[in-house]
């Protein structure tokens, strides 16, 4: 039975959408059919967020009418700057897929395969969670003018439009774009962070299959003793599996370190602009009509970026907290038992992976859950000031 790409087994769903909605890694012999599509789909989303810049301009002064426009402003900021990041690193990218297809990171038995399927598993149902409350929300926002606004026409989010909603089909035309737009927003923001975490937890479960490699490593039994071929090639087949755990490892190391370097510079963006959008948020349910479908549309929001907040500080510690172990399993195995040769290479993988691995967002603000409660308390203590100064 043929062995599923790694690249297919955790990047599936996030190619299927990013294929359908034109920014996933284009091909080398891309056409201009391909190119003007891919063109028009990101022209709508950077029309949408010069928009809202310009309504925030008009507005600017009036605290309730700037968070109410400024949430969802940070929001398309934010996805507009993963995906121009992600096409500026589209060779970063193609390396990435290239080194998960790779042998050294080719499951090598059942266990193996387990391994992967398990971690794949729980990070698409986390982003699919995600996927789900974020389209629940763009749901929300479509209602809010049909039940908040009935018998008046209003357009679902508070933006600068070239049409005015009091007259046909501009209406008809102003809504359709801006609920098309955030609904497209939605599934490019669930394409574009499925690509980056997944990837993270594509290490992680690497880490665990060294670990499962070190533990199979042989212990001498007694028949072998008086056997000294036998034991010989034991040691050999030791010393051979050891070798390769620390090849392995240098190649996760190495991975790790390329999807920093692609994603650090969004995740950085994600990680400070989410202290404004809780902020904000909180600030809008504050004012809302709890009765009212913005009150629902504006919790639910809060909601999803707060989970997606914590799916990526979680993807981060998961890294951190799979490796850091490392040392303490190798120590576990039956080295006692082995030659010189083994025990001193053993000493020495135990130092190169003393150091557990860390992602950092913007290399320096490493991806964890202290960082998620740290974020949290700043978004608190700003929205303390906005509320008392308000």
């Amino acid at each position: 039975m043929a062995i599923q790409k790694s690249e297919d087994l955790y990047l599936n769903r996030a190619k299927f959408v990013m294929k359908y909605l034109g920014v996933w890694v284009p091909p080398v012999d891309e056409g201009v059919p391909q190119k003007t599509y891919r063109f028009f789909m990101m022209s709508l989303q950077y029309l949408f967020l010069i928009f809202q810049m310009v309504y925030i301009i008009q507005v600017w002064g009036d605290l309730e009418a700037v968070s109410q426009a400024s949430y969802l402003l940070f929001t398309q900021a934010c996805l507009c700057f993963k995906v121009t990041v992600l096409q500026l690193n589209v060779a970063l990218l193609r390396d990435l897929l290239r080194r998960m297809n790779e042998k050294v990171f080719l499951p090598q038995t059942a266990k193996h395969e387990s391994i992967l399927k398990v971690q794949a598993t729980r990070i698409k149902r986390l982003l699919l969670a995600f996927m789900i409350s974020s389209q629940t929300t763009c749901g929300l926002w479509a209602l809010k003018p049909l039940f908040d606004d009935a018998g008046s026409r209003n357009f679902p989010f508070d933006m600068w439009m070239p049409v005015k909603p009091e007259y046909s089909p501009d209406y008809e035309l102003g809504y359709t774009f801006q609920l098309v737009t955030i609904c497209m927003s939605a599934y490019m923001y669930f394409g574009v962070d499925s690509v980056a975490l997944s990837m993270v937890i594509f290490a992680c479960a690497q880490v665990d299959i060294i670990k499962d490699k070190i533990l199979s490593i042989k212990p001498i039994e007694a028949k072998y003793e008086r056997d000294a071929e036998g034991k010989k090639e034991i040691l050999s087949e030791n010393y051979s599996k050891l070798i390769e755990c620390i090849k392995h490892h240098q190649a996760i190391v190495s991975f790790t370190k390329l999807v920093e370097d692609a994603y650090h510079t969004f995740l950085l963006f994600q990680l400070v602009g989410s202290v404004g959008l809780i902020c904000m948020s909180a600030l809008r349910i504050l004012v809302v009509d709890w009765r009212s479908m913005q009150f629902f549309s504006i919790l639910t929001y809060l909601s999803v970026m707060i989970s997606q907040l914590f799916v990526s500080c979680w993807c981060g510690h998961e890294l951190t907290a799979t490796s850091e172990n490392l040392p303490t399993v190798l120590y576990t195995c039956a080295w006692y038992e082995q030659d010189v040769r083994f025990i001193r290479t053993l000493c020495f993988a135990m130092m190169c992976m003393k150091q557990p691995l860390v992602l950092r967002a913007g290399h320096y603000i490493s991806l964890s859950r202290q960082t998620f409660v740290s974020i949290l308390r700043m978004s608190y203590s700003y929205f303390a000031v906005l509320n008392q100064t308000k």
